[in-house]
Order: C-alpha cells, then structure tokens, then sequence
C-alpha cells in the first residue's frame, strides 16, 4: 500500500510529461506564429540553460563563460554559410559542434586548475576574450554588426515530396522539438553513466573522490566539454531561428542571463532548465510590455526565490506532489 503511494507522484509526473510533449507537438497547428516563435526560443534556451546545469548542478561548477559555447556554434553556422557558402546542415552542425567542443576543451583545461570564485572569474575572462575577437575580426564575424545567415536551409526527407524548411516556422518549431528532447534524453543518460556519477561525487567531496583512485580533472574536462558541445547545438539552433546573431550574445551579461534560468528552474534538475527559461523569457515579454521597470520586478522575483524557494520551481512542484502523495 505505501509502495502504491509513494510510486503515484512519480507515475502521475510521467504522464504529465507525455501530456506535455504531446501538447507541445500540436503547439505549431493551433497557437499563432508569435506564440510559437516564443517557444521555439524558450526550447533553445532551455537545452542552453541545461547544458550549463550539466555542470553546475551535477559537477559544481559555476561558470559565467558558457555564451561563449553558444556564440561559437552559431558563429560557425553562420561564418560556413557567408564565408565558406556551405549551407548543407549535414556539414555545418557537426563542424560547430566541433567547435563549440574544442572550444570548450581549451576553456576547460585552464579554468578547471582553479575552483570556486576563481573557476567563476577565469571561465568570465575567457568569454570576455572571445567576445572581444568576435568584436573585432570584422573581417571573419562581422564585428559589431553581427553575421548574418542569410538564406535558411531545406532538408529533403526520404523523397523530394517530403521536405523541412528552416524558414517556415512551423517546421523549425517541430525540428527544434525533437532536437531538444533527444538532447535532453542524452543529458539525462550522461548523468546516469559512471562519468555521471564520479561528477556528482566531485560536487560532494572532490577529496575523497581522488582518495579513492579517480582522476577528478579528466572527469571535470569531460563534462565540461559535453556541456559545451550541448550549449553550441543550442547556439546552432539559434542561428536558424534568429538566422543572425551579434557579439552581444557571447557577453558575460548572456552567461549571467542562462545562470538565472538555471537557478529559477532547479539546480540539479536538468529539465528544470525549461522551466527556468520559459518563466525568465516569458516574464521578460509580459513584464516589458506593460512597464519601463520591468527588471526592477523580474529582479525581485529571482531574489525571492533565491531565499524561499532555492530548489527553483522543480524544488515547489516535487514539494507539492510529495503533499498530494501523502493525502
């Protein structure tokens, strides 16, 4: 009997995920165009703010440099398009995931011999660094104007009769999708490898972790890289959402933007990050709209979950389902 009830909060979360993707499936044939383009980049930024909280939630580490993953897969998606005049997605994604990948790798292997305060400061200058290049190599990425994509690609499925079209927005919704559940399923799955595992150990007691035979920087370097390979498949997606983007989105002021979300979602959580971001973007557009102080509230609202609510609303709704439980 308590095995039934205590297993009917988890059951019931289970089918309101199903629920939900099935809902969020049928989004782009009833909402209107602005209300799916919402969701579109609430889904982009949510595998962004999950990919940070691969790092942050399971490994400890803060960092205030992860636009710089983000930039480095759009940047790329969009330097091959103007530059190279390679607009084939089956080209273009695995070379910025490359990347964002060695990117994150380089990043990593220096920021990850300090800890703390200053994991957070060097992962800050290494962002700000290549905010910097990507703000004057005009030459290569636009400089301050930005690089555009240009024209969005079509991916003929099967025959030449079934066709995806990056331009037409509710086909991109649908591709944006199934991108981010699968990327979300691999992120869970990571977290419950051993690589995984070893991760939470080295956010514990990093100490005892080494004490018992494990090289806990290789572990660090892995999920720091696996993040940022996660964080540049949300900026590639971003690319040809947006089909432009500027220097402003590799500032620090983004990597503090993405932390917030993770925070309001649930650290830990992974799929917390959705959460975080739909409330932090969806408060941005209706707060904005109805008052010039809108960050004065939106910055109120995080404070008071900072001190009543730290778990983020994962941490309110597994709270809340504990208490139906138990009724």
């Amino acid at each position: 009997m308590n095995s039934s009830v205590t297993q009917s909060p988890a059951m019931a979360g289970r089918y309101i995920v199903l629920a939900l993707i099935a809902a969020l499936a049928l989004v782009p044939f009833l909402a209107p165009k602005y209300m799916v383009n919402l969701l579109t980049e609430i889904l982009i930024f949510g595998l962004l703010a999950a990919s940070l909280d691969l790092v942050l939630g399971y490994t400890g580490l803060a960092s205030l440099g992860h636009a710089a993953f983000f930039g480095a897969g759009a940047y790329t998606v969009g330097i091959l398009a103007v530059k190279g005049h390679c607009t084939s997605v089956l080209a273009a994604v695995p070379a910025a995931l490359l990347v964002s990948m060695v990117l994150a790798l380089i990043v990593g292997f220096f920021s990850l011999r300090t800890s703390g305060i200053y994991f957070l400061m060097i992962t800050l200058a290494f962002g700000q660094m290549l905010f910097a290049l990507v703000h004057k190599w005009t030459e290569l990425s636009g400089g301050s104007d930005g690089c555009s994509l240009g024209k969005r690609p079509i991916i003929q499925l099967l025959s030449p009769y079934l066709t995806v079209d990056f331009s037409d927005y509710r086909h991109f919704y649908l591709v944006v999708l199934v991108t981010v559940l699968l990327a979300f399923v691999a992120l869970r799955g990571v977290v419950k490898l051993p690589l995984g595992q070893v991760a939470v150990g080295i956010r514990e007691n990093e100490l005892r972790v080494r004490f018992m035979g494990f090289n806990t920087f290789a572990y660090k370097l892995a999920m720091f890289v696996i993040s940022g390979c996660f964080a540049g498949l949300a900026g590639i997606l971003y690319m040809y959402f947006n089909a432009f983007i500027s220097p402003e989105e590799l500032s620090w002021v983004m990597s503090g933007k993405v932390l917030v979300m993770v925070i309001l979602g649930g650290v830990g959580t992974v799929y917390g990050s959705v959460l975080g971001a739909g409330t932090l973007l969806l408060m941005e557009n209706w707060l904005s709209s109805y008052t010039e102080r809108w960050l004065l509230i939106l910055g109120s609202i995080f404070v008071f979950f900072v001190l009543f609510a730290p778990e983020g609303l994962v941490g309110v709704f597994r709270g809340a389902a504990a208490r139906w439980g138990r009724k």
